[in-house]
């Protein structure tokens, strides 16, 4: 029988910290056929809350993002009832709007998120994959379905790197 902490409440514990993070997204996101893309540097500041059962996640991209400056936030919650994980993204460039939660968990080290959304009136299906989660790197993937999760079409990633002055706190 497992304990409580190894319910998968742990899994998320990596990203807590200070992280340098490397973005290569499709030039236009919501164009399926678009196969541009566009590479900018972004930072990220996890920290845990409620006990370690939850975390916030603040995403910072400067003046040389696509667009311009904006900012993230990443709010994952860890249900013990379910054993999983629920993800929710809001972003200064769509004021007032916290996205819908996508729900998933890891297995073999691979973290798979998915939920419904709409993008620009169009229902759309969203998967996060996060792979390699280590202590001093991490990898994050967006994929985005039109036909309910037949096909998938990678539209965003991130290679985390911690910051190195926060390399002694992680540990």
């Amino acid at each position: 029988m497992s304990s409580p902490d190894d319910d998968g409440r742990h899994d998320f514990d990596f990203i807590h910290g200070s992280w340098t993070v490397r973005n290569r997204k499709l030039a236009d996101m919501t164009d399926p056929s678009c196969t541009s893309w566009v590479e900018f540097a972004t930072t990220s500041s996890a920290q845990p809350i409620f006990g370690g059962l939850s975390h916030l996640d603040r995403i910072i991209a400067g003046p040389d993002a696509p667009g311009g400056p904006w900012e993230g936030l990443t709010l994952r919650q860890f249900d013990p009832a379910d054993r999983m994980w629920r993800i929710w993204w809001a972003s200064s460039r769509n004021p007032g709007r916290l996205d819908p939660p996508l729900a998933g968990s890891f297995r073999d080290g691979v973290g798979t998120f998915d939920g419904e959304d709409d993008l620009i009136g169009r229902a759309i299906r969203i998967r996060f994959r996060w792979t390699n989660p280590g202590a001093d790197q991490a990898e994050w993937s967006q994929e985005f379905s039109y036909d309910d999760g037949t096909t998938w079409y990678l539209t965003w990633t991130m290679s985390f790197t911690r910051r190195a002055d926060d390399r002694i706190s992680a540990a």
